[in-house]
């Protein structure tokens, strides 16, 4: 494999060519410092095999913090911290390169009270804060900054720097005509507009010399008014003059969900995304470049380098959902990488101030992720000293990882399902367009149980003799959820339109035939995706939502896509809006401002309204005596992320468990296991 093969940048020799994206993870402390869990974090994705790692983009001056939690740098008493962190990367073989970066315009005065600030005055889209141009002082200011915190990841013994100039942060906003109005040296012509940048190149360059530097750049904005191709080729040009080592190339810009999408992209963007972007820069400069982009399994990114688009490639998201993919990739690890899905939850609990996680990967940047907990299958050593016979009720998602877990580390385990088939609500999560892409969470995990032969029986319902026959040591019931009911009287429409919940129409989208007039009642997740689907063949279809926004569960850079993509196909899309009455072929509904409406329901109406916790087998457990505990939706109704989390730790709470007494276990389990 190419992938496989050493590679330079600069002096520094790389082990192979995957280079782990700079992405935060708001592990550190409110302060800027850094944690165990940053450790642990940086340390096993170095452990899995990466060549290098790029810590996530930390901030020059602590007037431009983007997080409450990110990591720091503009203060020498960072420097133990982060060397401790380093060391950590070294001691598992790979290297370590530092992100430095000032979010300029972007930065929010709802964190910390940053002031955005810019080349020339604007607005924060994502905000609406006014942006304060910066003075020539304060420009030469920040230079020195960025020199002080470079000379600061060199006394923590990084191995290099990059500069982040991409992704709208401070040194793209003064890049980009579009933003930059200024009338100054630093505005107007392009080589004015790249003259911040390449004065900070400059001045790290003078004052760490034997420094490897990398720029990052987005290749393209993809708005109307910014730099063009020619732009962005002749400033890497320029940056190789510079004494730049390597250009690490990304797109878009994080201003708004628009742009951003064009960073951290969907699964309706294809694998590879932005190689052929990366292709006129790598043709202009004969330094490395590096490329970002969808690159989700070993084949996407080893297409990239055949094709001739990168040296490196910068794998980010793909290391958030499986730090072993390496490993994996070369064949080191006889495991299936864990792909992610690009359902984005990592980039929307960072944008939400919270600790990142990933919906495939639960454990992220905790001691369970290591790849002793996550594939304990490969540790025969480790398996449990006093194995328990389990029972699992439930075949879907939740009720297979607990499985999975439980039988790599050594446990005697059988799923009983209720249904004819395994997978739970699967098959309707991968139903609307551009979800193929969720199908990983399931293969995962049903691969590996069956390849640890792990009995699975559908059709069975469980009753309290045949759990007592089983004679379990302890029982997990995942039995998900059912679909809520409709939140208003339906009896009183006319007999021809017919309803249905969301789940039947996902399960079977033939049963509205193309071309219907389709009314949703429920603008979440479930009911947006299913409003997606039925616009595809060509449905006319009406959304309401009580909520004041629409698909609010969904992280904002999909969110965002699948609305638009509704709005081209004409659906009317009616949020801040209930329903009041269903007569005939008609609702009375009322939005917010109080303004009452009558609607067509049209031929179909599908309820998507949330679901509601199963937990008819809970009867059945505590009437047969043993020991339990909920995991997934039958606990709380949520997404992947809470399932698999819930599976995932009550599967490994097994081998603890059993060291109270089975009387006092039995009281507790039948007591309190159920949450009201």
């Amino acid at each position: 494999m190419l992938l496989a093969q050493p590679g330079s940048i600069g002096p520094l020799r790389l082990r192979n060519r995957v280079v782990m994206a700079p992405m935060g993870t708001n592990y550190s402390t409110t302060d800027g410092l850094s944690t165990e869990r940053d450790k642990l974090y940086y340390a096993e994705r170095a452990r899995g095999g990466v060549a290098m790692i790029m810590t996530e983009a930390m901030v020059v001056t602590e007037h431009a913090r983007p997080h409450h939690n990110s990591l720091c740098v503009y203060h020498d008493r960072f420097i133990p911290g982060l060397a401790s962190i380093v060391e950590a990367i070294k001691n598992h073989g790979a290297l370590v390169c530092g992100q430095l970066n000032h979010r300029g315009a972007l930065l929010r005065r709802s964190v910390l009270d940053m002031e955005p600030v810019g080349p020339s005055p604007w607005k924060n889209p994502n905000t609406g804060d006014a942006v304060r141009p910066l003075t020539v002082p304060e420009i030469a200011e920040i230079q020195k900054l960025f020199v002080a915190a470079a000379r600061r990841l060199w006394q923590a013994g990084y191995d290099g720097v990059e500069l982040h100039a991409g992704n709208g942060y401070l040194f793209q906003q003064f890049l980009t005509p579009r933003i930059n109005r200024r009338t100054d040296r630093y505005g107007g012509s392009f080589d004015n507009r790249a003259r911040l940048l390449l004065e900070t190149v400059a001045r790290v360059k003078d004052a760490l010399p034997d420094f490897p530097l990398v720029v990052r750049l987005s290749a393209r904005e993809f708005c109307e008014g910014s730099y063009t191709e020619a732009e962005i080729v002749e400033l890497a040009r320029r940056l190789e003059r510079g004494g730049v080592a390597a250009l690490d190339v990304s797109g878009g810009s994080n201003e708004s969900p628009q742009l951003s999408k064009y960073c951290i992209q969907p699964p309706s963007f294809p694998r590879g995304c932005l190689a052929p972007y990366s292709r006129p820069i790598k043709q202009a400069v004969s330094i490395p470049v590096l490329i970002a982009g969808r690159l989700v399994e070993p084949e996407d990114a080893e297409a990239v380098l055949r094709e001739g688009c990168a040296d490196f490639v910068s794998i980010g998201r793909a290391l958030y959902a499986d730090p072993h993919w390496c490993l994996k990739a070369f064949g080191r690890v006889r495991a299936p990488i864990r792909k992610c899905i690009a359902c984005n939850v990592c980039y929307e609990r960072l944008t939400l101030e919270k600790d990142v996680s990933c919906v495939h990967n639960p454990m992220i940047g905790t001691e369970f992720e290591a790849l002793e907990h996550a594939e304990p299958q490969l540790f025969p050593k480790l398996r449990a000293r006093r194995p328990r016979r389990v029972l699992v009720l439930g075949a879907g998602v939740s009720g297979v990882e607990a499985a999975r877990v439980l039988a790599a580390r050594g446990h005697q385990v059988e799923i009983w399902e209720k249904s004819a088939r395994a997978g739970g609500q699967m098959p309707l999560a991968v139903a609307a367009p551009d979800k193929k892409e969720v199908e990983p969470i399931w293969s995962y995990r049903w691969g590996q149980v069956r390849r640890l032969n792990v009995p699975v029986k559908t059709g069975i319902a469980a009753t309290a003799r045949a759990v007592r026959e089983f004679r379990p040591d302890f029982v997990i019931v995942a039995t998900g959820a059912r679909p809520g009911p409709a939140p208003f009287d339906t009896s009183a429409l006319d007999p021809a339109v017919r309803v249905m919940h969301a789940w039947d129409y996902l399960g079977d989208p033939q049963r509205v035939p193309a071309g219907a007039q389709v009314t949703v009642i429920g603008g979440g997740m479930v009911g947006i995706e299913a409003a997606d689907l039925l616009t595809e063949r060509e449905a006319r279809v009406t959304v309401i939502e009580i909520l004041a926004a629409l698909a609010q569960g969904m992280p904002r850079n999909n969110r965002l896509e699948i609305l638009e993509r509704l709005e081209r196909k004409h659906a009317t899309l009616l949020a801040g809006t209930w329903i009041e009455s269903a007569r005939g072929r008609t609702l009375a509904v009322r939005a917010h401002d109080g303004a009452p409406r009558t609607l067509d329901v049209g031929d179909h109406l599908v309820i998507a309204t949330g679901p509601q916790p199963d937990r008819e087998a809970v009867a059945t457990v505590e009437a047969a005596g043993v020991p339990y505990a909920l995991a997934g939706d039958c606990y709380r109704t949520g997404d992947f992320l809470t399932c698999l989390r819930d599976a995932w730790m009550v599967a490994l709470s097994v081998d603890h468990r059993f060291r109270e007494t089975r009387a006092a276990e039995r009281t507790f389990a039948c007591g309190g296991a159920v949450e009201s």
